[in-house]
């Protein structure tokens, strides 16, 4: 398959800080993980020493102080994973990290070399939802590696969905969903929401749109994976995140592309975190 960003041999890195949110990425991960075997690394993004130099245990109190809580909640990650490897039958080389500092600023550079980068939506409280939250949208942008923001448990069997537009990051996206739909053996829906392009340059060169486009990116992605099942989906109504959402509510995965203007990963994106009946894949 063409290279995308991120090392696709590398480990899956999850981000857990104890939230729901974040045990569903921790499954995911783990089961991804076992898919494509995989070495599996946990990490805790301890946010507290930003805020505050009392880390340590209260006078008099065993178990207690903010240090000994990140080392609970790391644990409490990794035999998470652990138990989920086990489920699958799967054994998995599961590694755990504590970095101090805010979820993106942990995130980014452990997933360097990394395959897929796995968080959940929302954080744990309102300090750390609004956290997790933001980074949501700083590691679309910046994460050097796909980011899979895990909204819901995953829908086995379901076909994984990818949002195809004209941008030259649209092989990306097909060569990440292409190889997503291998792995688990499952279908792969591409979306196309046609624009109106009446002015639309001619020539060789000149992009493709609608159709065109679309029966590409169909022929590409039975090139990358011939024993995946591949259906093109051209929808003509707008806007263009609802109508996307709309066909992908039922997918395992809606797989999309960061546009990267100006620090923003771009309004269908951004919709998608908020607002998908799925998981989400965006990729470099």
């Amino acid at each position: 398959m063409p290279a995308t960003a991120g090392n696709p041999d590398g480990p899956i890195v999850v981000g857990y800080d104890g939230s729901e949110p974040s045990e569903l990425a921790v499954r995911w991960a783990a089961g991804y993980a076992a898919a494509t075997n995989r070495k599996l690394k946990v990490i805790h993004a301890w946010v507290w020493p930003v805020f505050t130099k009392n880390l340590g245990p209260v006078k008099g109190i065993s178990g207690s102080g903010l240090r000994h809580a990140a080392e609970a909640t790391l644990a409490e990650g990794l035999d998470l994973a652990r138990s989920v490897s086990a489920e699958l039958g799967a054994v998995l080389d599961i590694d755990g990290v504590i970095e101090p500092g805010l979820p993106s600023q942990v995130l980014r550079p452990a997933a360097e070399g990394a395959s897929v980068l796995a968080i959940g939506h929302r954080g744990m409280g309102r300090l750390l939802g609004q956290l997790v939250g933001s980074a949501c949208l700083d590691l679309a942008v910046h994460a050097p590696c796909p980011l899979m923001v895990v909204r819901y448990p995953g829908r086995p069997g379901q076909p994984i969905a990818a949002g195809i537009d004209e941008k030259p990051r649209n092989q990306a996206v097909v060569a990440d969903a292409a190889r997503m739909a291998a792995v688990l053996n499952v279908p792969l829906q591409l979306i196309h929401v046609a624009g109106e392009h009446g002015h639309a340059a001619h020539g060789r060169h000149a992009p493709l749109h609608g159709k065109e486009l679309l029966d590409l990116a169909v022929e590409q992605a039975r090139g990358l994976a011939p024993d995946v099942p591949v259906e093109g989906i051209l929808l003509e109504k707008h806007p263009v995140s609802k109508e996307l959402l709309a066909a992908a509510a039922q997918a395992d995965v809606l797989v999309l592309g960061a546009h990267h203007r100006e620090g923003h990963p771009g309004s269908t994106v951004s919709s998608a975190l908020e607002r998908a009946l799925c998981n989400v894949l965006i990729t470099r």
